[in-house]
């Protein structure tokens, strides 16, 4: 039987949590002191200031004005991005190809190779 808060017998609906990774969990508004919600928020604020850090030093610091830490109702933290414009978001996916190409460039000096090997010929 389902009352009308959208509990069940005292318990919360299962339906509220999608996601095994836990990442679409509902925000943790109504705070409960039987949830870690301050380790998780501050795990989610190291994470969101390492990437404004960085956003800023690639010159998107204003592009992400919506970056901020915040937390689950399980107490697991996120980073949220907030909105972008789409000129921000293909400006951060060159950049993280741009970091992907430097390390398996990296990877590939390490193994002895000067360049990724080629294709054979048809």
């Amino acid at each position: 039987m389902h009352s009308q808060d959208g509990l069940t017998n005292g318990k919360k609906k299962v339906e509220d949590v999608t996601d095994p990774r836990r990442v679409v969990a509902k925000r943790a508004e109504n705070l409960s002191p039987a949830t870690p919600y301050v380790l998780g928020w501050a795990e989610a604020k190291r994470g969101a200031d390492a990437l404004a850090e960085q956003l800023h030093s690639a010159g998107l610091g204003m592009d992400f004005l919506g970056l901020r830490a915040d937390v689950t109702v399980f107490g697991d933290g996120l980073v949220c991005l907030g909105p972008i414009q789409p000129e921000a978001g293909e400006m951060l996916t060159r950049l993280l190809v741009m970091g992907l190409a430097m390390e398996m460039a990296e990877h590939a000096d390490q193994q002895g190779q000067s360049a990724p090997p080629e294709s054979p010929a048809a």
